[in-house]
């Protein structure tokens, strides 16, 4: 199947350990529907980090991704982490972005159920908004 050339959403992971790292491979097999990954972040060395380098997804902080504003669509959080998400919600609202969606790992979970066959796994035990 070619590459879509037309742009449904362009989104960035935050978070890129076990349940971050699935989500970025399923993800990545959306490209020819217009799903792009334009940039992920990841403090540690996990395979995700490793894939998505592979991948030649730029790898950016939290903060050059606040920066890149209505360049990305949505925001996955998927690093289980409620203090991460409330730094991001924080320097959105800051910039005034309006078009950007923070996602919380519940969206992405929704989302896996629609896209995979495969189980997602148990994850983080802080899943709300």
């Amino acid at each position: 199947m070619t590459q879509s050339s037309v742009t449904i959403a362009d989104i960035a992971i935050v978070g890129l350990g076990e349940i971050g790292g699935r989500f970025l491979d399923e993800i990545l097999r959306l490209r020819d529907r217009g799903i792009r990954v334009v940039c992920a972040a990841q403090n540690s060395d996990t395979p995700g980090k490793q894939r998505a380098q592979a991948a030649g997804i730029p790898l950016k902080t939290v903060d050059e991704i606040v920066a890149l504003g209505g360049a990305v669509d949505v925001i996955f959080d998927l690093t289980g982490n409620p203090e991460v998400r409330k730094d991001l919600r924080a320097k959105m609202q800051a910039t005034g972005n309006r078009h950007t969606i923070v996602a919380p790992e519940t969206m992405a979970r929704m989302l896996w159920a629609v896209i995979s066959d495969e189980q997602l796994g148990e994850g983080h035990t802080s899943r709300g908004y």
